[in-house]
């Protein structure tokens, strides 16, 4: 089925990045794209110079909200979803492990109708990976994600998510952290929607370099697939 793509809303979580937002979003606001763009960035209680950083850019097509506390990333996304008014929606952190070149290959199957949502699948390799541990939990995750719904997806955790605003709203992404990736996932899978995948660069960062992630992240994505797979139906 063809879908309506005239606006894209790049959902922007930001948490004490400033480090790398400058560059992060200098680099998405110079992207060209195939259509309209709005950029809607939730900084999420940040305390360090998030706020002075974000008083610098004077784009028309930024919008900044701002929570007074830290609430996670799944709040801030929500946040987010809330003020898009594209028809569609990704989401762009401002650590610099995505490239935003890489967001007009994602619209590309949709604007030719060959897609109704698209995932940006990374490969990874020695010079992109932050470890083993976190590629084989990656790997871990995604397989169960398979099993689960008898699908076969490549990369449940990538950020870069495309889909249309209305879909995502429906499906009420209710984690606050790092398991609305799988969320979003899992429920797409349960209504039968198999991700268009996208090959696109990544470069992970280093636990010194700000990487948050944890073994505990990927046990509460295995959590979030198996609940919701127990209480909904799959689509045939």
């Amino acid at each position: 089925m063809t879908q309506r793509l005239s606006k894209l809303s790049v959902l922007m979580p930001v948490y004490n990045e400033q480090a790398t937002l400058h560059e992060a979003l200098k680099r998405l606001l110079d992207v060209q794209f195939p259509c309209e763009l709005e950029v809607v960035l939730v900084d999420d209680g940040s305390s360090d110079n998030t706020p002075e950083i974000l008083a610098g850019f004077h784009d028309p097509r930024l919008r900044v909200i701002r929570h007074p506390i830290n609430r996670g990333k799944g709040a801030a996304v929500r946040t987010a979803i809330d003020e898009a008014t594209g028809d569609y929606a990704v989401m762009y952190d401002a650590d610099l492990e995505y490239s935003p070149d890489d967001l007009p290959r994602l619209v590309e199957p949709i604007l030719n109708g060959e897609a109704t949502v698209v995932f940006g699948t990374r490969s990874f390799g020695s010079h992109t990976a932050y470890s083993f541990w976190y590629v084989m939990g990656n790997k871990v995750v995604t397989h169960a994600a398979n099993v689960l719904f008898n699908s076969w997806i490549s990369d449940l955790e990538t950020c870069y998510k495309m889909l249309p605003v209305q879909l995502l709203r429906e499906i009420d992404v209710r984690s606050s952290g790092f398991g609305m990736e799988p969320e979003i996932t899992a429920k797409l899978l349960c209504r039968g929607i198999r991700p268009y995948e996208v090959p696109i660069a990544y470069r992970a960062r280093s636990r010194a370099e700000g990487k948050k992630l944890t073994w505990r992240d990927g046990i509460e994505a295995l959590w979030v697939l198996l609940r919701i797979r127990l209480v909904t139906r799959p689509a045939r």
